[in-house]
């Protein structure tokens, strides 16, 4: 399981499992996936990827 102390410092340490993310074109947004199912999670506001989540291709 990953660690994050100290609070607030903006970094964590390992991955977030199960994890993936992919760049949607349309909406110019990350959008989240559960790799498992591959449903949907969630997408950023801004236009920067989600830290610790891996990449999709």
């Amino acid at each position: 399981m990953a660690t994050n102390p100290p609070a607030g410092d903006g970094h964590r340490k390992g991955a977030v499992r199960k994890r993936s993310q992919t760049y949607n074109p349309k909406t110019n947004r990350w959008v989240k996936r559960n790799t498992d199912d591959g449903k949907f999670i969630d997408q950023k506001a801004d236009t920067k990827p989600f830290k610790g989540v891996r990449k999709e291709k």
